[in-house]
């Protein structure tokens, strides 16, 4: 969790409905001063096996921008609800994330919203921004960190498995077998990862199916991308290898388009050795995409106001 000691931040804690009626947890966090003062708010979508607190660097270098962040439990992960590792099919993925942007955009009328997918997550944020269009043109952009678009770390074994049992034993479950240590360079930090309580590693046969024929949906469609999209990925990547991001980027044709490549950087990019590179970069690549009236919000200056609710 992240320590709000200093009063940083004003943090709040709830439940949306997802598909099925499923009570989904979600978090937030408001820039305690100037008080309700908010320029944008990102909205986080974590990766297999983690949850919402995985993103603290990104809290707290965000906040003192100005910026509000919000961040949920898929279904089946931390504290929401489902079989870990399980989904009937992608949609509800999808449909969760949909709710999810309707309640921030309840919360927060007129403020500009980034969307951020980590691993997993990436492929949720892009499959929904490609699926729904004309949604997602609300958005302000999109950051994908060490997306799962090509080839993955897992056992093809494993993988081929989960392909042959989707249909008959739908939720059979396998560990996926991810090293911890491929998540970070930082023994802090793979401490952290193998003491988090929340963490799973856990993968069923259809969530297998349902993520490679995605995968496979979203790469055919990349030339329909239209919203501004920043890909930061580590070199080193074994989890997610970084060719996948790079392969869909090329195919990107809107021209308002980023991806950073960081050498020997991990798959848990934003908190490796060399994060505070890629805050800097995230922060910057947010900075020319806010629109021109909250841009000019700083600290102590500026009427903009939101509901911090």
């Amino acid at each position: 969790m992240i320590d709000h000691s200093d009063r940083i931040a004003s943090h709040k804690e709830g439940r949306f409905q997802g598909v099925g009626g499923l009570d989904l947890y979600y978090q937030s966090w408001y820039p305690w001063y100037p008080e309700g003062k908010v320029r944008a708010i990102l909205a986080i979508v974590h990766g297999l096996g983690a949850h919402s607190d995985r993103y603290s660097n990104v809290i707290q270098h965000l906040l003192p921008k100005q910026y509000a962040i919000y961040a949920l439990d898929l279904r089946g992960h931390g504290r929401s609800p489902g079989q870990q590792g399980y989904i009937n099919a992608w949609s509800e993925f999808r449909e969760d994330l949909g709710a999810f942007l309707e309640l921030i955009q309840t919360q927060n009328r007129g403020c500009p919203i980034f969307l951020l997918g980590h691993s997993l997550g990436g492929v949720i944020v892009l499959d929904y921004i490609l699926r729904y269009p004309q949604e997602a043109s609300r958005l302000q952009g999109a950051i994908a960190l060490a997306p799962t678009l090509g080839k993955v770390g897992i056992s093809p074994i494993r993988v081929l498995l989960g392909k042959m049992l989707s249909r008959v034993w739908p939720r059979f479950t396998l560990n996926t077998g991810i090293d911890i240590s491929a998540g970070s360079r930082d023994p802090q930090v793979l401490a952290a990862i193998a003491q988090d309580t929340l963490r799973h590693t856990l993968a069923t046969a259809r969530l297998a199916t349902e993520f490679f024929a995605t995968l496979d949906w979203i790469n055919a469609r990349a030339g329909d991308w239209q919203l501004p999209l920043l890909i930061l990925h580590g070199s080193a990547d074994r989890v997610a290898l970084p060719a996948g991001s790079d392969t869909f980027y090329q195919r990107v044709n809107c021209k308002d388009k980023l991806r950073i490549e960081y050498p020997e950087a991990y798959h848990e990019i934003q908190r490796d050795l060399n994060y505070p590179e890629v805050m800097a970069d995230l922060e910057n690549w947010l900075e020319r995409h806010l629109p021109p009236e909250t841009a000019q919000l700083r600290r102590g200056s500026g009427e903009l106001e939101f509901p911090n609710s």
